[in-house]
């Protein structure tokens, strides 16, 4: 498991934004990957999405690696954030916004302020 390990934080080290996720940005096979891969694509955030599907060394290894039991799960510079539950509320709250821009990260201010309004 060292090897997922090593696969796991180099990409999680070399990314700003990384969504370990079934399937890809583009085409989501879990409806839980799709609403955060939604959300982030909606916000234009750039991120980095690794498929757990296609490969199961890492699919298990990323729980293993976060001690997070479920898939999706969302890492910003290099910080575990949480998976589906949490970035929908943090994106409800504005706490990712605050996090995306205590980070860097560059995101759409008004599509975050959309979401909000759509779900308020």
């Amino acid at each position: 498991m060292s090897d997922a390990k090593t696969r796991i934080e180099d990409i999680v080290k070399a990314n700003d934004v990384v969504l370990y996720m079934k399937g890809t940005k583009s085409m989501p096979q879990c409806g839980f990957s799709s609403r955060v891969a939604g959300v982030l694509n909606y916000m234009g955030v750039e991120f980095t999405d690794v498929n757990v599907l296609a490969d199961e060394e890492i699919r298990q290894g990323i729980k293993d690696y976060s001690d997070w039991p479920t898939i999706p799960q969302l890492y910003v510079k290099g910080e575990f954030v949480g998976g589906c539950d949490i970035i929908t509320e943090m994106t409800l709250s504005g706490e990712l916004d605050q996090l995306l821009e205590q980070s860097g990260v560059n995101y759409d201010k008004d599509a975050a302020e959309k979401i909000r309004e759509a779900n308020a």
